[in-house]
């Protein structure tokens, strides 16, 4: 449904010519929930704008369905208005000087082909119930909470049912509570209603609770992309594994080749060896990155076979639905994260048993 094809922005400054967008690849399919994920000006939201068409990328093509809407080579630009897209921006724009009813009903008003007011009122009445904003179609628009006028702006974005919705960080003005109802919603809406979405946001628990596929950037390119799983537990680069969540890292040394069933090798590291699934064709003595959720490190009583550390507890810090634990483990610091109601103590030397099949090797 989106197909993006070497995708190159170049933007002009006083300090010189910037590469923002560097050789995107995409494709997008019909009903997928696809987010791009990465820090500020990594180059998420430049390129949904060049797939909007508010921007003018410097090189490559965009398929919107099977329409050609960019292409450098074709000298093809189809303006924003002909794209049959909707887009929710991070402002909302939502017009103050308008009431509900007509801030949905604003793009089917601009459209070349007039509808009556029977056929007009029934496709706002039937989106405003979508979003759960039946009963406030007469309100003033600057009389909604955030999370109405967030709810509003999509509304707007899906009156005229358009091929794809592009989502500008839509979340990011309304408080945690909000967002985290508004995640939840905002999922069952686009499945139920079967649209295509782009979404971007720099934050990792929106793009891990909401989306089917996730490309994660940075410095204009897509570093890796797969499903929030795949995303999470099998990051590829270190900046990935740090970027999504809490991750331990601890540097090492290829000390044994990697099992051919079962992937798992050596890495002398300077707290000892540790098991771990280790890169591909990793050679012996290659200097490597081992990385660890917190969750995934137990405290044990009994010293178990291998992937067996002693540390001492540094910090306790109470995150009301976890314990995180610092240790420190000769030089090196992990964090763990236990049960709130957990009894250890500060300064408490314990044993942390380390998962082979959850410690990867990354290559520094």
């Amino acid at each position: 449904m989106i197909k993006i094809h070497n995708l190159h922005m170049y933007y002009q400054t006083e300090r010189g010519r910037v590469h923002a967008v560097r050789g995107i690849e995409l494709d997008i399919e019909q009903g997928e929930f696809f987010t791009l994920l990465g820090p500020s000006g990594c180059g998420k939201t430049t390129t949904l704008r060049a797939v909007a068409g508010l921007e003018t990328p410097t090189e490559g093509e965009i398929f919107v369905g099977d329409d050609l809407v960019y292409s450098s080579a074709k000298k093809t630009f189809v303006p924003p208005y002909h794209r049959d897209i909707g887009m929710v921006f991070q402002s909302y724009a939502i017009w103050p000087h308008l009431n509900v009813f007509e801030n949905a009903a604003f793009p089917l008003r601009e459209m070349k082909r007039k509808l009556s007011q029977q056929e007009l009122r029934a496709k706002v009445d039937k989106t405003l119930a979508l979003v759960h904003l039946d009963g406030l179609a007469d309100r003033p628009a600057p009389f909604l909470s955030g999370g109405q006028q967030q709810r509003l702006a999509l509304a707007r974005a899906l009156v005229k049912e358009p091929r794809v919705l592009l989502l500008d960080e839509p979340l990011s003005n309304l408080d945690a509570k909000l967002r985290e109802e508004t995640r939840v919603e905002l999922r069952e809406l686009v499945k139920r209603v079967g649209i295509t979405t782009l979404y971007v946001t720099h934050d990792q628990l929106e793009a891990l609770t909401m989306s089917d596929t996730v490309a994660v950037m940075n410095q204009g390119q897509i570093v890796q992309q797969g499903s929030p799983v795949e995303i999470y537990q099998a990051p590829a680069q270190q900046f990935v594994a740090n970027f999504i969540g809490l991750t331990n890292f601890l540097d090492g040394r290829v000390a044994s080749v990697a099992d051919k069933a079962t992937g798992i090798g050596e890495v002398e590291t300077a707290s000892g060896k540790l098991r771990c699934l280790l890169p591909d064709a990793a050679a012996l003595g290659e200097s490597v990155i081992v990385v660890i959720r917190p969750e995934d490190i137990n405290i044990v009583t009994d010293t178990v076979d291998g992937n067996t550390l002693r540390g001492k507890i540094e910090a306790l810090i109470f995150m009301g639905d976890a314990l995180e634990c610092q240790l420190s483990v000769g030089a090196q610091k992990l964090r763990t994260k236990l049960h709130p109601s957990s009894a250890l103590r500060q300064g408490e030397i314990v044993s942390l048993q380390l998962p082979p099949l959850s410690c990867r090797a990354l290559r520094a």
